[in-house]
C-alpha cells in the first residue's frame, strides 16, 4: 500500500474553473493528489482556472479520469471512496479517516449524482449550524465547493498526521 497516496481529492465533473484552480492551490499546498473526472465544464489550460490555481500547477499532482467508472477502476481495494455531500452523510467532526482515503467532491450545481453517491463507501457532511432546511430556505444551502474541499482535506490530513 506504500504506493497509495495518503489521500487525495476528486472533483466529480466540476463546472466552475477557479473552484478547479482554487482546490488545485489547496492540492499543491497540502500536497495531496488531485483528479479531476470528465466530463469538465471548461479546459483544464482555461484561463480563469490557471488564473485560480496562480503558478501552483507544476506543484499540482494532477490526473484526469475519462468518467466515473474508469476512475473506479483505478481504486485499489484498500481505498475508501469518501463522498461529501452536504446531505445525508455521516458528520466531518466524529468521522475517522484511513490512509489512502479518497475524497470525491461532486458538482457545484447538482453535487454527487445517486449512482455516484452509493458506489461510495461512505457520505461524510460538514455540519453547519446556519443550514438551510430541507427545502433550502432559512439559512446556508452548501459551502463553496473550494471552501469544503479545503476544510475536509485539512481535518483528515490532520488526523492523518501528514502535517
Amino acid at each position: 500500500m506504500s504506493d497509495v497516496a495518503p489521500l487525495r481529492i476528486v472533483l466529480f465533473e466540476p463546472q466552475i474553473p477557479p473552484n478547479t484552480g482554487n482546490i488545485a492551490r489547496t492540492s499543491a499546498a497540502f500536497q495531496v493528489p488531485l483528479t479531476l473526472i470528465e466530463p469538465l465544464g471548461f479546459k483544464v489550460d482555461d484561463r480563469s482556472v490557471r488564473r485560480a490555481g496562480l503558478d501552483y500547477w507544476p506543484h499540482v499532482e494532477l490526473s484526469i479520469a475519462p468518467d466515473f467508472p474508469e476512475f473506479q477502476k483505478d481504486l485499489r481495494p484498500e481505498q475508501r471512496l469518501i463522498g461529501c455531500s452536504r446531505r445525508g452523510g455521516a458528520s466531518l467532526s466524529s468521522f475517522e479517516f484511513r490512509h489512502g482515503d479518497v475524497l470525491l467532491f461532486g458538482r457545484e450545481d447538482t453535487g454527487l449524482p445517486e449512482p455516484v453517491r452509493e458506489a461510495c463507501d461512505t457520505i461524510l457532511t460538514i455540519p453547519m449550524p446556519g443550514a438551510a432546511n430541507d427545502a433550502g430556505q432559512g439559512g446556508v444551502r452548501s459551502l463553496n465547493l473550494s471552501v469544503a474541499c479545503a476544510l475536509v482535506t485539512y481535518v483528515a490530513g490532520q488526523q492523518l498526521r501528514l502535517w
